[in-house]
This record gives C-alpha cells, structure tokens and sequence, in this order.
C-alpha cells in the first residue's frame, strides 16, 4: 500500500475509508490554524472570490488561514533557484517531491531513483512551517499552536504521521475536504458580502499546483514534463531507469488523474473542478 487511495475509489460497496482528523481536534489546540490545499478552491463551482471561502474556512472555528497556495509559491521558487544553482550536480531529470504518494512508490519499487527526487520540502510542510515560525514571532507558544491542512488525499494524514525525509511534520492534523465541504457551503451561503474578510495572499502560480501542469508550469524548466495517473507514473519512470528518457530535466508527477482536484477525498468532477479554478483565474486578473 502507498496510499494512492484506489481502493476508496473502485471499491462499489464503499467499505473503504480514509482515516482522517475529525473537526474537532481543532479544539485540543489555543490557536488554531488552518493550511487549505488549492484544491479545496475548485470545490465551489459559483465562488469566483477565494477571499468569501477563506472566510467560511476560518469560520469553522480557526483563529488564522494560511494558503498552501502560497508556500507553493514558495517552493517554485526554490526549485528555480536549487535547480539553476546546481546544473552540474543534479541528477537528471529531477521529480518532483509534491506527492507523497510518490515518493512512497519510488522508495518501494522504483529506488535508485530516491536521488532524482527534489530535496525540498512539499508545500503542506512549508505553510506548517511558516505559520507556526510567523505565530511564534507575535509571541505564541509553539504548543499551543495547531496547524491543520485540509486535504483532498489520505496520504497527505499518513504522511503527518510517517514523514519521508524529515524526522517530524509540522501539521498536527489532517482534515478531508469532504469532512468540511458541507459546511462550508452553508457558511458560503449565508456570509454576508460586508463580513467577507480579504485574506487572500496566493496568486493563480500557486493556485495551479491544483492541477496537473502547474507545478511544471510554476517553475519553467526547460523539457519539463508533467504526468497523472499511477499507471501513466510508473511507464515514465521505468522509462527514466532503462535511460529512455535522457532529454527530461524535471518530472512533475502527480497520482491522481487531472491533479490534486482529483484526489479521493474531493466531492467535485476533476474535469469540472479545472474550468472553476480557470473562472477564479479570470476573476483574478479583472480585480
């Protein structure tokens, strides 16, 4: 098991679950914060404004919303940086370390690749970071801060509790989209335009992490490739080890088909998920 979240999809009894955090555990924590994944953006089909959901996040009963979105601004730009700083040590083609789901399949079944994968922390870890490090600064007490990241995937949870390539995750919880989808939209429903708090710091480069091609796109690598689906995932990586792929310098690859808006614990078609994040997109650019 990698914790692709197959099984939950395929299964016609729907015997499988993913084990996730219940909102509640917010409560076990002073200050509460909240790390949304993009995806969860794509999950509104009639919300153009990301501010009117970040609001209905934090009124679940958060003190503090930071964007992955954002810190996967972050991460791009560190991928540019350690890929253009290291041209002649790094080894090709460079995978991305988004997934944890892949990085679980190249450490069973595909290891001598375990040295192409980019050593830089995946956004989720980067948001739990930079909020706790930002909470710290204003004078809170690092225990008393929780960091919850809502999540379109079971692997993201499994990965909080067995981190790949560092010691100790930052995020204290993992909570599912479909947990609070609900929620959410009758908070949305009934939020007066007035009491819309403007939180929004992201920009569409970290939106698209969302989507298969974004993060490919984000960090303008030449002969840079993105690819979906296990099957499609594991073809390009025997590829890579029978040294078929020779001309690739990075590898994008994503587990779930379309991206992270196809992830088990999203409610919303993928397909119909990417035409809402290209309608915030045009909102974006109009404000």
């Amino acid at each position: 098991c990698i914790d692709c979240g197959m099984c939950i999809r395929v299964c016609r009894n729907h015997a499988k679950k993913a084990v996730t955090d219940n909102l509640k555990k917010i409560q076990n924590y002073n200050y509460r914060v909240a790390i949304p994944a993009p995806s969860l953006y794509s999950q509104f089909k009639k919300v153009n404004d990301l501010n009117i959901i970040l609001t209905a996040i934090k009124r679940l009963g958060f003190d503090e919303v930071f964007e992955v979105a954002k810190a996967a601004e972050m991460v791009t730009d560190e991928i540019i940086k350690y890929y253009n700083e290291n041209l002649e040590k790094i080894k090709r083609p460079m995978i991305s370390s988004a997934c944890p789901v892949i990085i679980r399949l190249i450490t069973m079944r595909f290891p001598s690749l375990i040295e192409n994968i980019t050593p830089i922390l995946p956004p989720m870890e980067i948001a739990a970071i930079v909020a706790k490090n930002y909470l710290v600064s204003l004078g809170l007490k690092r225990h008393d801060i929780g960091v919850f990241f809502i999540s379109p995937c079971a692997a993201k949870k499994t990965n909080t509790l067995n981190p790949l390539g560092i010691e100790k995750s930052e995020v204290d919880g993992v909570i599912s989209i479909s947990d609070v989808y609900m929620k959410m939209r009758n908070i949305i429903s009934n939020l007066p335009p007035e009491e819309v708090e403007i939180m929004l710091e992201s920009t569409p480069k970290g939106v698209d992490w969302a989507l298969t091609g974004g993060e490919r796109k984000g960090v303008k690598i030449d002969n840079a490739i993105a690819v979906d689906g296990l099957e499609d995932v594991i073809k390009v990586f025997e590829e890579i080890e029978n040294g078929q792929l020779t001309d690739v310098d990075y590898v994008e690859a994503l587990t779930c088909i379309g991206g992270c808006v196809g992830g088990p614990l999203t409610l919303t078609n993928s397909f119909v998920a990417r035409t809402t994040l290209e309608k915030i997109h045009n909102y974006s650019k109009n404000l």
